[in-house]
């Protein structure tokens, strides 16, 4: 078998020419990248600074707008250089466009649900419905945003269990933390005790909270009664309302309910349990 002969001048001017070439588009796609990396953070919160006002959200949009900016733009950079390199091995590139076409109109058939998911991660993302960061709840699931991509959204919830769920099967995205959070509790005291005496003392409470050093940054309105809620099977409730920066309604409440429950011990008001009369026959 005859041996084959090695042409070094030839291969020597190929990469001298085409494979420079190509080294030199596999650089220029890296430093793109990493300068979209390095100043997608900072045009994101331009581009939010214009819509949020609470350094807390702008950090929250921005994240998930840069995240999805940083994805898109990768995506970008590799077709560009693709397409690049086939120029540059003189390819004809038309055969390659006709044929992406056509893959991508048989994926059209094959995987709606796919471009469906797509499609409602775009408008959640255009339209702000939410982003990292946010407790909302989807899909019948509560959790925290951990991540909004374009085909799914990734929840966790407060039993640490991650939920990854396609954007295709969101119908309604209820958000608990956009903008503001509310405290919404009710307060059961006894039948015998007087309304007006209590609906004070909760005020009280509520005001003493919103003043408190280290609660005051949280709350943005103080907890206060709305009104008589429900005559119970024990006890009458009284519905409390409050607004409080987004996410901290939890933290509120649980300080809240702390303080009424010192505070009616205090003024001898009795918070309710359930009562068994047990009536022994003979």
């Amino acid at each position: 078998m005859a041996a084959v002969a090695i042409d070094w001048y030839l291969i020597a001017a190929w990469l001298l020419g085409h494979g420079l070439r190509l080294i030199l588009i596999a650089v220029l796609a890296l430093a793109v990248y990493a300068a979209l990396k390095r100043a997608a953070p900072h045009m994101c919160t331009l581009i939010v600074k214009g819509e949020e006002e609470h350094p807390e959200e702008i950090a929250k949009r921005s994240a998930t707008l840069c995240h999805f900016t940083i994805r898109i733009g990768a995506i970008a950079i590799s077709l560009a250089a693709a397409f690049m390199a086939l120029s540059v091995l003189e390819l004809d590139i038309a055969p390659v466009l006709a044929g992406v076409g056509i893959v991508g109109i048989a994926v059209g058939f094959g995987a709606q649900s796919l471009v469906k998911d797509i499609m409602s991660g775009v408008f959640i993302l255009v339209e702000n419905q939410f982003r990292k960061g946010d407790v909302v709840k989807v899909a019948g699931v509560s959790g925290l945003v951990e991540e909004v991509g374009l085909r799914r959204t990734v929840l966790r919830d407060l039993d640490g269990t991650v939920h990854t769920i396609p954007n295709g099967e969101i119908r309604v995205a209820s958000n608990l933390t956009r903008g503001w959070s509310q405290v919404n509790m009710n307060v059961t005291v006894a039948y015998k005790e007087d309304l007006d005496r209590v609906i004070e003392v909760i005020d009280r409470v509520g005001r003493e909270l919103a003043t408190d050093k280290e609660y005051a940054p949280l709350v943005l309105e103080a907890p206060h009664v709305l009104r008589v809620d429900e005559f119970q099977e024990s006890g009458i409730a009284i519905k409390v309302l409050g607004k409080t920066r987004p996410i901290k309604q939890w933290e509120v409440m649980g300080e809240l309910r702390r303080r009424l429950k010192k505070a009616f011990d205090e003024e001898g008001i009795e918070i309710p349990f359930p009562h068994r009369v047990v009536i022994k026959r003979e």
